[in-house]
């Protein structure tokens, strides 16, 4: 297996994965680091925002078998890789991909559909691609890239979640939806605390629904609010 390894910022499990599809399910998470992006509500800025955090103390590089033991030992019928942004690391990821590819788990990758794929069928059951807008305080060349959300849909195992802060955000969720044809479509409310995200879901599920859309939660935010490494 590859030793150069992958720039990590925690691995922890075994939880459940919160949003998406595959919501409420057993799961181990890898938390990569780094990102492209640069959004004002993200909830993981220790894994890129060197304003406020130090990479020395928040960043390791942790050689692929050490990772692949630790998913191992957690147990779980799904691997979560999440960031930061993944794709940063997408060749170094292969070796960890293929190896628990071998293992039977499941993988579902969280990425911001800025970077398109280039993974061997397969390898990843489920692509999770969460375009950002506007709202997210990044510039729309940076974070709007038809033709990469376009390569996630082709692989036909994406689908595309939202996290919208507002009912404004629809009119632009739309534009994008309706632009490349993709689904299927999540919508998932901002937040980091229980009464945020309950209300959210409140305000958002007559979108969904009237559009034929699906609404996320974020389960782990209810369960253990907006703790790290749960």
């Amino acid at each position: 297996m590859d030793r150069s390894g992958l720039t990590v910022s925690e691995i922890f499990g075994p939880t459940i994965q919160g949003e998406g599809p595959s919501a409420g399910r057993r799961a181990g998470f890898v938390r990569l680091g780094r990102c492209n992006l640069a959004c004002s509500f993200c909830d993981t800025p220790y894994t890129w925002d060197w304003t406020r955090f130090d990479p020395a103390q928040e960043l390791s590089r942790v050689p692929a078998g050490d990772l692949l033991e630790s998913v191992k030992a957690m147990d779980v019928p799904l691997l979560v890789i999440t960031g930061g942004e993944p794709l940063l690391q997408q060749r170094r990821l292969l070796p960890l991909l293929e190896a628990v590819h071998r293992l039977g788990i499941e993988v579902e990758v969280e990425t911001a559909g800025t970077i398109a794929p280039n993974v061997p069928d397969g390898l990843v059951t489920r692509w999770n691609v969460s375009p950002k807008l506007a709202s997210s305080g990044n510039s729309l060349a940076a974070r709007y890239r038809p033709k990469v959300l376009e390569a996630f849909q082709a692989t036909g195992r994406a689908i595309f979640k939202f996290v919208v802060t507002g009912p404004a955000d629809l009119e632009e969720i739309e534009g994008i939806v309706s632009l490349s044809d993709l689904e299927p479509i999540w919508l998932m409310p901002e937040g980091t605390d229980a009464t945020a995200i309950v209300n959210g879901m409140r305000a958002l599920a007559p979108h969904v629904m009237t559009r034929g859309w699906h609404l996320s939660p974020r389960l782990h935010i209810l369960i253990w609010g907006d703790r790290r490494g749960v």
